[in-house]
């Protein structure tokens, strides 16, 4: 059986959900005001902030809401630039937990109910993400310097030994050829002419 659904009714739908959002995001503002870890970042979008910042289990929390929200999960995301320390299943973890509650919390207003239960439940998600920051060491960098410089030297050699031919060698090179690497016309006449008169010679002393 088809359900037919008017635009009339759309309309009010949307319009319902437009008020639930807008007084579920006047509660978040209400409930954090002053609290520095959270961040509107737009009429649907917002951030929680775990932990102090440099510290390598701090991680920021980003939901958002699709058109259907509540009555649809909203979109959790981890995949920000302040989390590149966190290990991708810590990730993966924090993400398909706050599936699960999203989706026992549908049909209600949960983005307050997903921040303060990750609160709760970071401690022991995080059990497995190490105490500091991987950085990389100066022995590293320096290493990586040390082979960059010497394969520059390389490069320096092999340029040095193309250019150790003598001014001589070069102009008599220049004169055979020209700019293009190739022989000129009659650049051996000269040799032919001395060879002719040379064998001319030979002929009229005989």
């Amino acid at each position: 059986m088809t359900i037919l659904v008017y635009p009339h009714v759309m309309l009010q739908l949307a319009e319902i959900m437009r008020e639930e959002h807008e007084e579920e995001r006047e509660v978040l503002q209400s409930i954090y005001e002053g609290d520095a870890n959270f961040c509107m970042i737009n009429d649907t979008t917002f951030q929680y902030k775990y932990g102090e910042e440099g510290d390598a289990k701090s991680f920021l929390l980003e939901i958002s809401w699709g058109p259907d929200y509540p009555d649809a999960a909203p979109i959790i995301n981890l995949d920000l630039f302040y989390n590149k320390h966190i290990l991708p299943p810590i990730k993966e973890k924090i993400t398909t937990e706050l599936q699960e509650q999203a989706e026992a919390n549908l049909g209600m207003s949960m983005t307050f109910t997903l921040f303060e239960w990750l609160k709760e439940a970071k401690d022991e998600i995080l059990d497995h993400q190490p105490a500091e920051a991987s950085v990389l060491g100066v022995s590293e960098i320096t290493s990586g310097i040390e082979q960059i410089s010497a394969v520059d030297d390389q490069g320096e050699g092999k340029r040095e030994k193309k250019e150790q031919l003598t001014k001589a060698q070069k102009r008599r090179m220049w004169d055979r050829q020209n700019a293009a690497g190739e022989r000129s016309r009659g650049y051996n006449w000269v040799d032919i002419i001395k060879h002719l008169s040379q064998t001319g010679n030979s002929k009229n002393d005989g």
